[in-house]
């Protein structure tokens, strides 16, 4: 683990994997922001990290890259298991809330969500 002069380790491995010490961030969720090549000052503002835990994050990961990647895809990997788990099991009860009719006076709640929903799509594509 990264350790700073006179203090404690920046990284630290818990039960949830790699993670900065006194937060409950871990080096995964860092990597989605890397993966998406986020700038390093967006994710330290989007984190509130201080520039030396995101120093210690950033060189962490570089200089253990193979196993830190290795770690990130299985999380990856794990988190789609559970997503699709969850998908099946509600899949049911999901459809059934799609096929009622909406509750009296959120129609155009609903004619809103409908919308701004096709625009996300189509600016997706």
């Amino acid at each position: 683990m990264i350790n700073q002069p006179n203090k404690e380790a920046i990284i630290i491995r818990t039960e949830r994997g790699l993670t900065i010490s006194g937060t409950r961030i871990t080096l995964y969720d860092i990597m989605d922001y890397l993966k998406a090549e986020y700038p390093p000052k967006y994710i330290r503002d989007a984190f509130d990290l201080t520039e030396e835990e995101l120093h210690g994050v950033l060189s962490y990961i570089k200089n253990h890259q193979v196993e830190v990647e290795a770690e990130y895809q299985e999380v990856l990997r794990m988190a789609e298991e559970i997503r699709a788990y969850w998908e099946e099991r509600n899949r049911d009860r999901l459809a059934k809330i799609a096929a009622s009719p909406p509750r009296p006076g959120y129609e155009a709640v609903r004619v809103k969500l409908i919308e701004r929903k096709t625009k996300r799509q189509a600016r997706k594509k």
